[in-house]
């Protein structure tokens, strides 16, 4: 298997980072077409909200300030934001990341890993130095971190410019730090492909120190957020029945993944109820013998011993057990 394949990696530029949703080079590798294959290499919810019905201005007119505001509105109220917090819809919680380190002047930044490594690629790009333990002019704490689902205490995330990634947190509510987004120097992220399962919408948010907040937004200029992704993310905000029900299902399901991997001589490192990382004895072995019927995983460069699964759609969980 050639390293591009096995390590997941994606080219940016002159610079290589491991991802996972690497599925194109899966299949160049080892054949099918996209319909064939079922990628738990992500962590994103495979039983999508369901999409609202789309109008022709949704795709015709400029994104309509209203609907911004509603969406705001919306997500004030479903994480519980302060009302001393502001808050920033984006194309995509990557898009912010790319942009915060441009609030302040680089410094040092301090990033546990393993982590989401587009956090220290975005703090590079902008020529910050980057440390992993010590005091640090800014810290990024990725709650729950990816792959390990580790959370977070409030006094480890300390730093004058303290980035709080809640990508994953909705599918743990109680756990999440919202109420720091009150506090000067904190901006906590929310994505929406994760626990929704629309990644392809490109939706975020940043959420906190509201001088940090008008940053961003002058940094990512106008009309952001497309109209579809406006009118989707308001509904489903304000759909607290859809979040609650989800959130039981997922649980189920991943009690079920675990007892499945398990089983097969796998041991539970962490993760969350979107994702699941286990140690096994070879990796690379266990990502080829699933690939081979078309299922495909995730590991990493840094580890050879470590196999990160997400969720299979509910047809699909006849299919991981056999391959398992």
């Amino acid at each position: 298997m050639s390293a591009s394949v096995s390590e997941g990696q994606i080219e940016t530029g002159a610079t290589l980072r491991d991802h996972g949703g690497n599925l194109s080079a899966a299949i160049q590798h080892y054949g099918g077409t996209r319909a064939d294959w079922i990628d738990l290499s992500t962590g994103i919810n495979p039983c999508p909200y369901p999409l609202p019905e789309f109008d022709a201005s949704d795709w015709s007119a400029l994104p309509d300030t209203a609907a911004n505001t509603a969406l705001v509105q919306a997500a004030r109220a479903f994480w519980g934001v302060p009302a001393e917090a502001a808050i920033l819809p984006a194309p995509g919680a990557s898009s912010l990341i790319a942009l915060l380190p441009g609030l302040v002047d680089p410094r040092w930044v301090r990033i546990e890993t393993p982590t989401y490594n587009e956090h220290a690629a975005a703090f590079a790009n902008y020529r910050w130095s980057i440390v992993e333990s010590g005091p640090a002019e800014a810290c990024v704490a990725v709650h729950p971190n990816n792959p390990d689902g580790r959370l977070w205490r409030e006094d480890e995330v300390n730093a004058p410019l303290s980035i709080i990634d809640e990508s994953f947190c909705d599918v743990c509510p109680d756990q999440s730090l919202m109420h720091l987004a009150s506090q000067p120097g904190v901006i906590i992220l929310k994505s929406f492909g994760k626990f929704w399962g629309l990644a392809g919408m490109r939706l975020g948010f940043a959420i906190g120190d509201p001088e940090l907040i008008q940053q961003l937004a002058q940094l990512q200029g106008p009309w952001a957020v497309s109209g579809p992704a406006l009118k989707t993310g308001i509904q489903a905000l304000q759909d607290k029945e859809w979040a609650t029900a989800t959130r039981r299902s997922l649980a189920g399901d991943t009690k079920r993944l675990d007892e499945l991997a398990t089983k097969r001589g796998a041991t539970l490192v962490g993760g969350t109820d979107l994702f699941r990382l286990y140690e096994v004895d070879d990796a690379a072995q266990w990502q080829d013998r699933l690939a081979k019927p078309h299922i495909w995983s995730r590991i990493f460069p840094y580890s050879k011993t470590y196999i990160r699964l997400g969720l299979p759609p509910q047809d699909g969980w006849d299919r991981l057990e056999a391959a398992l």
